[in-house]
């Protein structure tokens, strides 16, 4: 074979993958992204893979309803992903690990299961491992019943607490390490030692909360709670959000009759006292981090990050006591 018929053979063999090659690489780039109701499918690819420092380019579209994107433990605003419409997206990570991807708009009851993982490659040797959750260094069960023994008669009041606590040394309440792992109930019966009546000792209750969160911290609690709570546990906290009659227990129709129910709980009534003032803000952590055993409560773990979630268990208590604005 001549020299030039080989070379020409050559290209003719380089033009033949590139035709066949760029067409992939080229639809490669230009994929999309799909979205439909957890019952339909979810997320289309639900596992994406980049590396550390290397912009990851998202093209979102949906094909049923309006659904949300965002990336937990980012601190992101979330994008809307419009039916028949394109969302393009750039994100750039700076350590490598896996971070879950989630639906932000409420768009069915399995909403929550609309997750999928990016997957992010890379090293980091400045990493350290997570310390463990406050829970479970303190060995809390968070399953057992935590019901508070007593409860008020009214809602206790931070504003009329503020008014009790002068020339009362309670400077060791006001202070994170304290209020993170005793719940309002443990700090009333810890205020018996001062001269104040049941109903005072609420109050101050009240306020030792209220000093311990900041007004910044509520407003971001309740932005995260009207975006990833309120469909279930209801606007105002009392367990009756838009779809919690469809978590109802309902007989089950396979011959078991009416004792053999469904395993979903309805969601928590944040506006029960017993419930609430019975429970640490290390509790609620537990359950807000791993989600609840045997319930539809979602883990949210890999969602939020440590901040979000004390402010999140921070508006959980509003529902309790009256703070002042």
């Amino acid at each position: 074979m001549k020299r030039s018929e080989l070379v020409s053979r050559i290209l003719i063999t380089v033009a033949v993958i590139g035709a066949v090659g760029a067409p992939l690489f080229f639809w490669s780039q230009s994929s999309l992204m799909h979205a439909r109701v957890a019952e339909s499918g979810g997320w289309n690819p639900n596992i994406i893979r980049a590396d550390v420092g290397a912009p990851l380019h998202l093209r979102l579209t949906s094909d049923d309803v309006v659904h949300g994107f965002a990336v937990g433990q980012m601190n992101m605003d979330g994008v809307d992903v419009l039916p028949g419409k394109v969302t393009d997206l750039t994100l750039t990570f700076d350590k490598p690990g896996t971070y879950t991807f989630y639906c932000t708009r409420w768009c069915g009851l399995n909403h929550w299961r609309m997750r999928g993982t990016i997957e992010v490659g890379g090293s980091n040797t400045d990493a350290e491992p997570a310390p463990a959750p406050l829970y479970v260094s303190l060995g809390l069960d968070i399953d057992a019943p935590h019901e508070a023994p007593a409860i008020p008669s009214q809602m206790p009041s931070a504003f009329r607490g503020e008014s009790l606590i002068r020339g009362l040394a309670i400077s060791q309440f006001i202070n994170s390490d304290f209020y993170r792992v005793h719940s309002p109930y443990e700090t009333f019966e810890n205020l018996d030692q001062y001269p104040l009546g049941e109903s005072q000792r609420w109050d101050v209750v009240a306020y030792i909360w209220q000093s311990n969160t900041t007004l910044e911290s509520l407003a971001n609690g309740k932005k995260l709670y009207a975006q990833n709570c309120a469909a279930c546990h209801g606007e105002n906290g009392a367990g009756n959000g838009v779809f919690a009659d469809d978590l109802l227990p309902s007989p089950n129709s396979g011959g078991g009759g009416d004792e053999v129910r469904s395993m979903i709980q309805t969601p928590a009534n944040f506006t029960d006292p017993k419930r609430i003032l019975g429970a640490s803000p290390a509790l609620l952590q537990g359950k807000i981090l791993r989600g609840g055993m045997g319930t539809g409560m979602p883990m949210w773990g890999s969602i939020f990050t440590e901040g979000q979630i004390w402010d999140l268990i921070a508006f959980i208590y509003s529902f309790q006591f009256e703070y002042q604005n």
